[in-house]
């Protein structure tokens, strides 16, 4: 049986509704994120969908060392507690070291581990050590049975409040393709399971100095995971992706997001009526 983790007000998994966790891929600016969060804001609100607003401060793993990163910890982590205080949303962000861990968790209400990071033993202690709800962000490279040695190493040191992302697999150059069977295997280890439908449809350094994305497909690969029964959805949102300074090919508007969660959001109450009656 799968868990329900609670943040702030907020219920993820264990036949909760179906959560959104929303923003743009790296902080640009605080008025492009206030923006979004109002926008992505007034949607769910409509909607009914429980919100989380996700943005990078720092996109440490850039395909070229010339790309944009963000505005850093400092900086960024003020821009995110402004978007918690003004929205009354829960924020969450990705940290990159060990030392990151005490200073973003004074603002974040769900710590992520990178999915490029997700086995550096000393970053995921040092993040679970702080309490907070730990997001680990499965590596393309991984099995999702090689998640359960993640989990086991948050879980001895007395953190459960555990998440996990499905963000799509390696497939030959360029490319990565989603296994559905991906969240039914995951969610066996106990803990509620999110998809990354934009991440999923990202192509690794497609341009060459930087990643392409087929955001074409976002919807669709959105509403199979809502149907396999995913607890949460994670979209990358943006007014503008074509003028984005990160991850823009794969990224969908605020619009885009309005269909997307009407679609996932009646295939989630289908799915719960289904299994009370069952």
């Amino acid at each position: 049986m799968t868990k329900q983790i609670k943040i702030k007000n907020i219920k993820v998994g264990k036949g909760a509704p179906l959560v959104l966790i929303a923003g743009p891929c790296v902080i640009e600016d605080a008025k492009t994120c206030l923006e979004t969060a109002e926008a992505i804001l007034d949607i769910t609100k409509k909607l009914k969908v429980p919100f989380i607003f996700k943005a990078s401060f720092d996109k440490a793993n850039r395909t070229s060392g010339s790309s944009y990163r963000g505005p850093g910890l400092a900086k960024g982590l003020k821009i995110l507690q402004t978007i918690k205080e003004k929205f009354k949303v829960p924020v969450l962000s990705d940290i990159h070291s060990p030392e990151q861990a005490k200073k973003a968790a004074k603002v974040l209400d769900v710590i992520q581990i990178p999915a490029f990071l997700c086995r550096q033993t000393d970053l995921i202690i040092a993040a679970a050590k702080t309490g907070r709800v730990i997001n680990i962000k499965k590596g393309q490279f991984l099995a999702p049975w090689d998640v359960q040695q993640i989990i086991k190493k948050i879980e001895k040191t007395g953190n459960r409040k555990i998440l996990i992302t499905e963000r799509g697999s390696s497939f030959g150059y360029n490319n990565l393709v989603s296994d559905f069977r991906s969240i039914v295997i995951l969610r066996k280890f106990g803990y509620p399971v999110i998809y990354d439908a934009t991440h999923s449809v990202q192509l690794p350094g497609g341009k060459g100095i930087c990643s392409s994305g087929q955001r074409e497909f976002v919807a669709y690969l959105s509403r199979a995971a809502a149907a396999v029964g995913c607890d949460a959805l994670f979209l990358e949102v943006h007014p503008n992706p074509k003028k984005a300074l990160s991850d823009g090919p794969n990224m969908i508007t605020p619009s885009e997001l309005k269909k997307i969660l009407i679609q996932v959001t009646g295939i989630d109450r289908l799915l719960q009526a289904f299994r009370i009656k069952s």
